[in-house]
Order: structure tokens, then sequence, then C-alpha cells
């Protein structure tokens, strides 16, 4: 399905009409890390499957739901749950939230993400702000023909997690007391994890970690000029020479242990926006 501007417009309409008005902050929550929801003063929730044009979150760990409410004293609107292109949708989709988020009135889109430690000094269990990013995706959700009323056909990617969200970022993790490192995610088409190869691939192309989700957010804000930022919570190690089956459920609850720090990162920052 090629999303038009049109789809984008009725889905943040059918939104607004449900009393959603003026969110000033994005949020999309990623494997594992819906528990920000319970700190929200919850005003609206919404199914993805009521919600036109929106693809259903086929992933049990995402829970498919777009809530609206008041976080530390702003309007937030957070996807508790994600698309992911291994789901069978293409780019468009995939993206269509953000887009609509920012016709509804965001100006700041904050992501988290789940994903394996390809640097090995980064510990499970910790977590990795995005200063860059390696697309190894097949697909780009600017493809095709551009949305001119959204961002230029060829969008500038220098910057792409803007400068000082990040530093917001930096100095809440001091003072939070929370390990936060920088580094390159590299974004993967999934569903498998990754061999030991491409464990090694990733490491000398420049990742510090790896996951299946993230970069075409970015891609659109960037397009859409939203300033946006992203934590990877690190949830295993990607150690070619040592490496050991993982299961989702030890992913989940890595995930959750580490979510603690990513929530105090979040709410700190979003005080200062």
């Amino acid at each position: 399905m090629d999303i038009t501007y049109q789809h984008i417009q009725e889905t943040a309409e059918f939104i607004k009409a449900k009393g959603i008005e003026a969110p000033q902050v994005g949020i999309i929550l990623g494997t594992g890390l819906g528990g920000l929801v319970k700190h929200l003063n919850i005003i609206q929730e919404i199914d993805y499957a009521s919600i036109p044009n929106f693809p259903i979150s086929t992933v049990e760990s995402h829970k498919g739901k777009l809530i609206y409410g008041e976080l530390e004293g702003k309007k937030v609107l957070a996807m508790q749950g994600r698309f992911h292109y291994y789901e069978g949708y293409n780019m468009q989709q995939i993206t269509l939230p953000v887009r609509v988020m920012k016709l509804l009135g965001i100006q700041q889109l904050l992501i988290s993400n789940a994903a394996g430690a390809v640097n090995l000094n980064y510990k499970k269990g910790t977590l990795m702000l995005l200063d860059d990013h390696i697309n190894l995706l097949p697909e780009n959700p600017l493809t095709g023909k551009n949305i001119n009323e959204l961002g230029p056909r060829f969008p500038d990617m220098s910057q792409p997690y803007n400068k000082r969200i990040n530093e917001l970022m930096i100095t809440a993790a001091k003072k939070e007391d929370v390990e936060l490192h920088k580094g390159v995610y590299a974004s993967v088409p999934g569903p498998n994890l990754e061999t030991r190869a491409e464990y090694r691939y990733i490491k000398i192309i420049g990742g510090d970690a790896v996951g299946m989700s993230t970069v075409p957010e970015v891609i659109v804000a960037n397009h859409m000029n939203l300033p946006c930022a992203a934590v990877s919570v690190l949830t295993d190690e990607c150690d070619p020479d040592n490496l050991h089956p993982v299961s989702l459920q030890e992913i989940l609850d890595v995930a959750a242990e580490a979510e603690k720090g990513l929530v105090k990162l979040f709410k700190s920052v979003i005080k200062q926006l």
C-alpha cells in the first residue's frame, strides 16, 4: 500500500476527532518497553486496529495502542508498540504514525528500541544513545513519489539525531546515575538474529548495536524536519567468538529491568523540552 498525503491527513483527522489535541512530544516504545505508559496521566487510548490506514502490531511484546496523556507537564502521544519490516509491512506503512504525529502537532520525537550490543565494551542491561546509524534495510520510506507538503526530495542526514535532545539525555543520565553509552545503531531486516559473521561485519563497518527498527522512523522525522532522539536498551551481547542462543523471553526480561533507567531519562528530558 502506497501512503499518500491524503491517507496521512485522514488518519490525523480521525485521531483528532477522538479528542487528541496539540500533543507536544511523540514517543515510540520498542520491544518490551511499554512501561513508560504507567507514568502517564492518560487522557485517551486508541487501539491501532480502529485507526484508519494504521497497520496492526503483530508482535506479542508490542501492545498496539496509541496513548495520549500528560507527562512532566507536557502533552505526549505515545505508540505502545511499533511496526517492523519483518512483519510484512512496507516502509511507508511503518512510518505512517510518525507522519501522523507530526501533522497532529508534535515538536519532538523520542524513540526507544531493544538492540544487541556489538560493541563488547557495552554490557547487556545498559542503555545506548544513538549518535548515528547505518541503514542495512532493503527499502527506504522515502522511495517513490515525494510528498512535497511534508519535506524535500533529498533530505539531509548529516545530523539525524538532534544535538540538543542528545545533550539533554547525557545530562539526565549523569543526574539520574543511569549508565548511558553513545554509539552507532545498525538497522537490519530481521526477524532472525544475526550470525557470527554478520556480527563481525556490523562491527567492521562501525556499528555499536544492532536492531530491527528505528531507522525508518528517523529518516521520516528528518524528512519532515522533526527533531528526534533514540535510545537502545541493550538486551544481549553479540560476541561472535562466544555466541550463545538467546530467546525472546531473555530479551524481554533484560529490557524490563533496563527500562527503569530509560523511563528516568525520558521523563527528565520531556520536562526540559
